[in-house]
């Protein structure tokens, strides 16, 4: 095989992925390939990742419980940190149990190598996650894929499909910042024989989670939530059917204990409320500039707000001229968006403040002309 060949084919189409360097802790200034930047492309929404309080949760886990947990759940890595984070997810979603995974797309994986032998058949979101996309090739069913957020487009297929089923889709879509019509969901969830998952990588801490009854839902603890790892929840006999079933649960080792710690902190945090205003209100700042300064963005009210650019290298060439003016924002390409729909993906942080946003917007208005 070639691979020198296919790495300069992907050069020249402009999608090429490289990794930068940053050398201090997640913030909305950080050095990054040794530049001071702003940041504009970190998950880290409420700005919990290097927040006081989560640090020193992290250090009086450590302290407790070492470094690492040492073994899977069902050996002898499942700690009381790891229960007490279980049971507080749990309360904070409304329900009866929920499970720990050490990543999102481990945990979406998890869920449907558990269900491989239960489903008949998944209808996903045209726009979901590669990991939901990827989860459903594993248990050798076909790819079918509703229009993007359409009610009506899933009623038609729905009416396609025999036996037990699952509906599958993101809450906050990743790459354009938009939220599913959960409600729309759950009506017809009630008329059919499926169950429904939401993938909540994106909403969690920063929207309130809105969960039917007998439905499934995932959402991941490095982005809002500052620390690592995922969690499923659902009802108490599904969770335990996933312990039973889940090879990626069942054959992984427990995330660190002292993430946990970390984790309740963080939680509480996100109880509390204060940094989550703060973002809303960058939010809304961030929506009312752009529209002042003319600038076409996409409509979001979530952390992710998108500028949509059509080619590779135009967002390249936009990500570049906005590094060298000292911000940090990711061109984000195909595969990972459609073709033509290269973009500029900016994603706002509890500890951005309005400055820093009128910069950066100021900067991509003179960038664009």
């Amino acid at each position: 095989m070639d691979f020198s060949q296919k790495l300069s084919n992907l050069k020249q189409s402009h999608l090429y992925r490289s990794r930068k360097i940053s050398e201090n802790t997640q913030n909305t200034q950080m050095i990054i390939n040794g530049k001071s930047l702003m940041n504009f492309c970190s998950n880290d929404y409420l700005s919990l990742a290097s927040h006081p309080q989560v640090k020193e949760a992290f250090k009086q886990g450590v302290d407790k419980f070492g470094v690492g947990a040492g073994a899977s759940h069902l050996i002898s890595g499942h700690t009381s940190a790891h229960q007490a984070l279980e049971e507080a997810l749990a309360d904070y979603t409304g329900q009866k149990k929920a499970l720990l995974f050490s990543t999102g797309y481990m945990a979406n994986i998890g869920v449907f190598s558990a269900l491989k032998d239960e489903l008949d058949w998944v209808l996903q979101d045209k726009l979901n996650h590669a990991s939901l996309i990827d989860a459903n090739h594993l248990i050798g069913l076909p790819l079918q894929r509703y229009l993007h957020n359409d009610v009506e487009s899933l009623k038609k297929k729905i009416g396609k499909q025999t036996g037990c089923g699952l509906i599958a889709t993101d809450n906050v879509f990743s790459m354009d910042g938009d939220r599913a019509d959960i409600k729309g969901l759950e009506r017809i969830v009630k008329k059919s024989s499926a169950l429904l998952m939401q993938d909540d990588a994106h909403g969690f801490g920063v929207f309130k989670p809105t969960i039917p009854k007998n439905s499934i839902y995932m959402a991941t603890l490095g982005k809002a939530a500052g620390t690592m790892g995922a969690f499923v929840t659902s009802g108490e006999d599904l969770i335990d059917f996933l312990i039973q079933k889940s090879r990626p649960y069942i054959y992984t080792t427990a995330i660190a204990p002292a993430l946990c710690v970390a984790t309740l902190k963080s939680l509480e945090l996100i109880k509390e409320g204060e940094q989550n205003a703060k973002l809303l209100a960058n939010i809304r700042y961030f929506q009312n500039l752009f529209k002042t300064l003319n600038l076409p963005m996409t409509n979001s009210n979530s952390a992710i707000q998108t500028f949509i650019v059509g080619s590779s290298e135009k967002a390249i060439h936009l990500s570049k001229e906005l590094l060298s003016a000292g911000f940090y924002v990711s061109a984000i390409r195909p595969p990972t968006v459609p073709k033509d729909t290269a973009r500029l993906r900016i994603t706002l942080s509890a500890n951005h403040t309005q400055s820093q946003i009128k910069q950066l917007l100021t900067q991509l208005k003179h960038a664009i002309q």
